[in-house]
Protein backbone atom coordinates (compact mmCIF):
# COMPACT_ATOMS: atom_id res chain seq x y z
CA UNK A 1 0.00 0.00 0.00
CA UNK A 2 1.19 3.56 -0.72
CA UNK A 3 1.57 5.42 1.80
CA UNK A 4 -0.88 8.82 2.43
CA UNK A 5 0.57 11.51 0.85
CA UNK A 6 2.76 10.04 -1.36
CA UNK A 7 0.95 11.01 -4.79
CA UNK A 8 1.71 11.35 -8.37
CA UNK A 9 1.34 15.13 -8.64
CA UNK A 10 4.14 15.23 -5.26
CA UNK A 11 6.41 12.67 -7.06
CA UNK A 12 6.31 15.41 -10.54
CA UNK A 13 6.22 18.65 -7.99
CA UNK A 14 9.67 17.37 -6.58
CA UNK A 15 11.26 16.06 -9.52
CA UNK A 16 10.41 19.66 -11.09
CA UNK A 17 12.24 21.41 -8.19
CA UNK A 18 15.48 19.38 -8.55
CA UNK A 19 15.53 20.24 -11.46
CA UNK A 20 15.56 23.86 -11.36
CA UNK A 21 16.17 24.48 -7.61
CA UNK A 22 13.41 27.10 -7.98
CA UNK A 23 9.45 27.19 -6.71
CA UNK A 24 8.37 29.63 -9.82
CA UNK A 25 9.86 27.33 -12.59
CA UNK A 26 8.64 24.05 -10.76
CA UNK A 27 5.08 25.89 -11.24
CA UNK A 28 5.55 26.58 -14.71
CA UNK A 29 6.22 23.37 -15.64
CA UNK A 30 3.55 21.56 -13.71
CA UNK A 31 0.52 24.29 -14.47
CA UNK A 32 0.32 24.50 -10.56
CA UNK A 33 0.39 27.31 -9.01
CA UNK A 34 3.79 28.47 -6.20
CA UNK A 35 1.59 28.19 -3.28
CA UNK A 36 0.24 24.70 -4.46
CA UNK A 37 4.05 23.62 -5.38
CA UNK A 38 5.12 24.24 -1.79
CA UNK A 39 2.04 22.58 -0.41
CA UNK A 40 2.97 19.36 -2.53
CA UNK A 41 6.49 19.62 -1.21
CA UNK A 42 5.50 19.67 2.03
CA UNK A 43 3.31 16.68 2.09
CA UNK A 44 5.45 14.88 -0.19
CA UNK A 45 7.94 15.44 3.18
CA UNK A 46 5.33 14.64 5.85
CA UNK A 47 4.40 11.74 3.79
CA UNK A 48 8.06 10.70 4.10
CA UNK A 49 8.94 11.72 7.09
CA UNK A 50 12.35 14.01 6.07
CA UNK A 51 13.51 17.21 4.38
CA UNK A 52 14.07 16.22 0.49
CA UNK A 53 15.37 19.98 -0.34
CA UNK A 54 17.24 22.71 2.07
CA UNK A 55 14.68 25.03 2.57
CA UNK A 56 16.61 27.86 3.23
CA UNK A 57 18.88 28.27 0.02
CA UNK A 58 18.18 29.69 -2.83
CA UNK A 59 18.00 28.24 -5.45
CA UNK A 60 17.14 25.08 -3.48
CA UNK A 61 19.74 22.27 -3.04
CA UNK A 62 18.37 18.62 -2.30
CA UNK A 63 19.35 17.13 0.65
CA UNK A 64 20.98 13.56 1.24
CA UNK A 65 17.75 11.99 1.83
CA UNK A 66 16.39 14.01 -1.27
CA UNK A 67 18.82 13.14 -3.84
CA UNK A 68 18.14 9.39 -2.79
CA UNK A 69 14.79 9.66 -3.55
CA UNK A 70 14.90 11.59 -6.48
CA UNK A 71 16.72 8.75 -8.37
CA UNK A 72 13.52 6.54 -6.92
CA UNK A 73 11.01 9.25 -8.43
CA UNK A 74 12.42 9.88 -11.85
CA UNK A 75 12.09 6.08 -12.31
CA UNK A 76 8.83 6.05 -10.88
CA UNK A 77 7.73 9.01 -13.65
CA UNK A 78 9.84 7.81 -16.28
CA UNK A 79 7.66 4.58 -16.00
CA UNK A 80 4.50 5.39 -15.49
CA UNK A 81 5.02 8.34 -18.63
CA UNK A 82 6.20 4.87 -21.20
CA UNK A 83 3.12 2.87 -20.26
CA UNK A 84 1.02 6.45 -21.24
CA UNK A 85 3.01 5.95 -24.83
CA UNK A 86 2.15 2.31 -24.76
CA UNK A 87 -1.51 3.05 -23.85
CA UNK A 88 -1.98 5.57 -26.59
CA UNK A 89 -0.03 4.24 -29.39
CA UNK A 90 -1.85 4.19 -32.61
CA UNK A 91 -3.65 1.32 -34.33
CA UNK A 92 -1.90 0.67 -36.87
CA UNK A 93 -3.36 -2.86 -38.28
CA UNK A 94 -4.63 -1.64 -41.31
CA UNK A 95 -0.80 -0.87 -42.83
CA UNK A 96 0.49 -3.81 -45.06
CA UNK A 97 4.22 -2.62 -45.04
CA UNK A 98 5.65 -0.02 -42.92
CA UNK A 99 9.58 1.21 -43.39
CA UNK A 100 11.44 3.43 -41.28
CA UNK A 101 15.12 4.27 -40.74
CA UNK A 102 16.30 6.26 -37.63
CA UNK A 103 19.91 7.79 -37.14
CA UNK A 104 22.20 5.81 -34.93
CA UNK A 105 22.14 9.07 -32.16
CA UNK A 106 19.04 6.83 -30.44
CA UNK A 107 20.53 2.99 -30.51
CA UNK A 108 21.02 2.87 -26.87
CA UNK A 109 17.50 3.61 -25.54
CA UNK A 110 14.90 5.03 -28.09
CA UNK A 111 14.82 2.57 -31.00
CA UNK A 112 14.72 -0.58 -28.97
CA UNK A 113 11.24 0.83 -27.24
CA UNK A 114 10.30 2.29 -30.58
CA UNK A 115 10.48 -0.94 -32.38
CA UNK A 116 8.69 -2.99 -29.97
CA UNK A 117 5.84 -0.68 -29.82
CA UNK A 118 5.68 -0.08 -33.68
CA UNK A 119 5.94 -4.19 -33.96
CA UNK A 120 3.00 -4.47 -31.32
CA UNK A 121 1.03 -2.22 -33.48
CA UNK A 122 1.76 -3.80 -37.00
CA UNK A 123 -0.54 -6.75 -36.41
CA UNK A 124 -0.62 -8.24 -39.83
CA UNK A 125 2.25 -5.59 -41.35
CA UNK A 126 5.59 -6.02 -42.82
CA UNK A 127 7.69 -3.87 -40.91
CA UNK A 128 11.02 -2.62 -41.73
CA UNK A 129 13.69 -0.58 -39.17
CA UNK A 130 17.03 0.39 -39.69
CA UNK A 131 19.67 3.45 -38.82
CA UNK A 132 21.79 4.41 -41.18
CA UNK A 133 23.55 8.36 -41.05
CA UNK A 134 21.50 11.08 -42.10
CA UNK A 135 22.42 11.81 -45.73
CA UNK A 136 21.80 8.41 -46.60
CA UNK A 137 18.29 8.55 -45.03
CA UNK A 138 17.23 11.27 -47.27
CA UNK A 139 18.90 9.52 -50.22
CA UNK A 140 16.56 6.07 -49.17
CA UNK A 141 13.47 8.74 -48.42
CA UNK A 142 14.19 9.80 -51.74
CA UNK A 143 14.07 6.96 -53.64
CA UNK A 144 11.03 5.55 -51.74
CA UNK A 145 12.63 2.63 -50.26
CA UNK A 146 11.47 4.07 -46.41
CA UNK A 147 8.51 5.75 -45.96
CA UNK A 148 9.25 7.68 -42.29
CA UNK A 149 12.90 8.71 -41.43
CA UNK A 150 14.27 10.05 -38.17
CA UNK A 151 17.11 12.80 -38.88
CA UNK A 152 18.61 15.89 -38.27
CA UNK A 153 17.73 18.31 -41.35
CA UNK A 154 20.31 18.68 -43.30
CA UNK A 155 19.04 23.01 -43.49
CA UNK A 156 18.45 22.23 -47.26
CA UNK A 157 15.21 22.62 -48.91
CA UNK A 158 13.43 19.35 -49.27
CA UNK A 159 11.11 19.00 -52.16
CA UNK A 160 8.16 16.86 -51.82
CA UNK A 161 8.91 15.87 -48.33
CA UNK A 162 6.78 16.77 -45.04
CA UNK A 163 8.66 17.36 -42.11
CA UNK A 164 7.31 17.11 -38.51
CA UNK A 165 9.72 18.44 -35.61
CA UNK A 166 9.99 16.45 -32.93
CA UNK A 167 13.77 18.17 -31.05
CA UNK A 168 15.64 21.18 -30.96
CA UNK A 169 19.40 19.82 -30.06
CA UNK A 170 21.81 22.37 -29.53
CA UNK A 171 25.54 22.17 -29.70
CA UNK A 172 27.58 21.83 -27.03
CA UNK A 173 31.91 21.82 -25.74
CA UNK A 174 32.47 18.68 -24.28
CA UNK A 175 36.21 18.49 -22.45
CA UNK A 176 38.24 16.11 -20.23
CA UNK A 177 37.03 16.56 -16.67
CA UNK A 178 39.31 19.29 -14.96
CA UNK A 179 40.48 20.41 -18.75
CA UNK A 180 39.76 24.14 -17.69
CA UNK A 181 41.58 25.48 -21.05
CA UNK A 182 41.06 22.38 -23.02
CA UNK A 183 40.12 24.69 -26.46
CA UNK A 184 43.54 26.53 -25.99
CA UNK A 185 45.73 23.44 -24.95
CA UNK A 186 44.22 20.13 -26.75
CA UNK A 187 43.34 19.62 -29.96
CA UNK A 188 39.68 19.50 -31.97
CA UNK A 189 38.39 16.12 -32.13
CA UNK A 190 35.97 16.03 -35.15
CA UNK A 191 33.19 14.08 -36.43
CA UNK A 192 34.13 12.69 -39.85
CA UNK A 193 33.71 14.88 -42.67
CA UNK A 194 30.50 13.13 -44.80
CA UNK A 195 28.79 13.08 -41.69
CA UNK A 196 25.72 16.07 -41.37
CA UNK A 197 26.82 16.79 -37.84
CA UNK A 198 30.08 17.56 -39.26
CA UNK A 199 28.97 19.49 -41.78
CA UNK A 200 27.09 21.62 -39.38
CA UNK A 201 29.70 22.02 -36.93
CA UNK A 202 32.30 22.70 -39.40
CA UNK A 203 29.98 25.62 -41.04
CA UNK A 204 29.08 27.07 -37.41
CA UNK A 205 32.85 27.92 -37.06
CA UNK A 206 33.60 29.03 -40.59
CA UNK A 207 30.76 31.73 -39.71
CA UNK A 208 32.92 32.88 -36.69
CA UNK A 209 35.79 33.02 -38.91
CA UNK A 210 37.57 30.13 -36.64
CA UNK A 211 40.07 27.46 -37.50
CA UNK A 212 41.50 24.52 -35.97
CA UNK A 213 44.12 22.39 -36.74
CA UNK A 214 43.21 19.29 -38.95
CA UNK A 215 44.41 16.05 -36.76
CA UNK A 216 42.12 13.82 -36.10
CA UNK A 217 38.40 13.30 -37.43
CA UNK A 218 36.30 10.19 -36.55
CA UNK A 219 33.55 8.80 -38.14
CA UNK A 220 32.81 6.53 -34.26
CA UNK A 221 30.21 8.85 -32.19
CA UNK A 222 31.59 6.67 -28.90
CA UNK A 223 34.98 6.22 -30.26
CA UNK A 224 35.01 10.14 -30.40
CA UNK A 225 33.59 10.36 -26.86
CA UNK A 226 36.46 7.97 -25.49
CA UNK A 227 39.24 10.03 -26.85
CA UNK A 228 38.05 13.05 -25.32
CA UNK A 229 37.62 11.14 -21.79
CA UNK A 230 40.98 9.99 -22.54
CA UNK A 231 42.16 13.55 -22.09
CA UNK A 232 43.22 13.50 -26.36
CA UNK A 233 41.20 16.61 -27.08
CA UNK A 234 37.75 18.21 -27.20
CA UNK A 235 34.47 17.86 -29.26
CA UNK A 236 31.51 19.92 -30.30
CA UNK A 237 28.66 17.37 -29.79
CA UNK A 238 24.82 17.63 -28.67
CA UNK A 239 22.94 16.53 -25.61
CA UNK A 240 21.57 13.37 -27.49
CA UNK A 241 25.08 12.61 -28.53
CA UNK A 242 26.26 13.15 -24.90
CA UNK A 243 23.99 11.16 -23.26
CA UNK A 244 24.78 8.42 -25.53
CA UNK A 245 28.12 8.41 -24.16
CA UNK A 246 26.91 7.68 -20.62
CA UNK A 247 30.01 5.18 -19.98
CA UNK A 248 32.15 8.12 -19.90
CA UNK A 249 30.46 10.89 -18.01
CA UNK A 250 33.39 10.50 -15.23
CA UNK A 251 36.17 11.24 -17.22
CA UNK A 252 34.16 14.25 -19.71
CA UNK A 253 32.30 17.83 -18.78
CA UNK A 254 29.92 19.15 -20.56
CA UNK A 255 29.66 23.10 -21.36
CA UNK A 256 27.68 25.52 -23.48
CA UNK A 257 29.69 26.22 -26.55
CA UNK A 258 32.01 28.83 -26.27
CA UNK A 259 30.99 30.11 -30.17
CA UNK A 260 27.77 31.36 -30.00
CA UNK A 261 24.54 29.10 -29.73
CA UNK A 262 23.61 27.13 -32.38
CA UNK A 263 21.68 23.92 -32.91
CA UNK A 264 19.93 21.61 -35.01
CA UNK A 265 16.55 19.93 -35.19
CA UNK A 266 15.59 16.23 -35.31
CA UNK A 267 12.56 15.40 -37.28
CA UNK A 268 10.17 13.28 -38.95
CA UNK A 269 10.61 13.28 -42.65
CA UNK A 270 7.71 11.72 -45.12
CA UNK A 271 7.36 11.64 -48.57
CA UNK A 272 3.79 14.31 -49.53
CA UNK A 273 2.32 11.39 -51.42
CA UNK A 274 2.00 9.34 -48.18
CA UNK A 275 -1.06 11.34 -46.74
CA UNK A 276 -1.92 9.08 -44.26
CA UNK A 277 -2.75 9.89 -40.17
CA UNK A 278 0.55 6.99 -39.73
CA UNK A 279 3.38 10.00 -39.71
CA UNK A 280 1.49 12.55 -37.63
CA UNK A 281 0.72 9.69 -35.00
CA UNK A 282 4.39 8.39 -35.01
CA UNK A 283 5.66 11.58 -34.81
CA UNK A 284 3.82 12.13 -31.68
CA UNK A 285 5.33 8.89 -30.26
CA UNK A 286 8.38 10.00 -31.08
CA UNK A 287 8.28 13.49 -29.22
CA UNK A 288 7.04 11.43 -25.69
CA UNK A 289 9.74 8.72 -26.17
CA UNK A 290 12.36 11.40 -26.69
CA UNK A 291 10.91 13.49 -23.29
CA UNK A 292 10.93 10.50 -21.29
CA UNK A 293 13.83 8.57 -22.50
CA UNK A 294 16.68 11.14 -23.36
CA UNK A 295 15.25 15.19 -22.78
CA UNK A 296 14.49 14.98 -19.78
CA UNK A 297 17.25 12.64 -18.51
CA UNK A 298 19.51 15.12 -20.35
CA UNK A 299 18.12 18.52 -18.56
CA UNK A 300 18.21 16.49 -15.17
CA UNK A 301 21.84 16.21 -15.47
CA UNK A 302 22.68 19.28 -17.69
CA UNK A 303 20.35 21.90 -16.19
CA UNK A 304 21.53 24.77 -17.79
CA UNK A 305 20.29 23.24 -20.99
CA UNK A 306 16.70 24.30 -19.91
CA UNK A 307 14.51 25.73 -22.75
CA UNK A 308 17.70 24.95 -25.59
CA UNK A 309 17.22 21.17 -25.22
CA UNK A 310 13.29 20.94 -26.04
CA UNK A 311 10.54 18.75 -27.67
CA UNK A 312 9.20 20.24 -30.35
CA UNK A 313 5.29 20.46 -31.91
Amino acid sequence: MVMKGLTLRGLEVFEALARTGSVAQAAEITGLSQPSVSQQLRNLENALGTDLVDHGRRPMRLTQAGRSFLARAEAVLAELQMAQSELTLMDLGHLTTLSIGLIDDFDNDLTPRLATLLADSLTRSKFKLITLPSLDLFDELEAQRLHLVVSAHSGEVLEDVVEYPLVQDPFILVTPKGATDAVQELPFLRYAREQLISRQIEAHLARHKLNYEERFEIGSHLALMAMVARGLGWAITTPLGYMRATRFHDALEAHPAPFGDFARTISLFTRNDWSDQVPQDVAGMMRRLMRNQVVDPALAQLPWLADRLRVMG
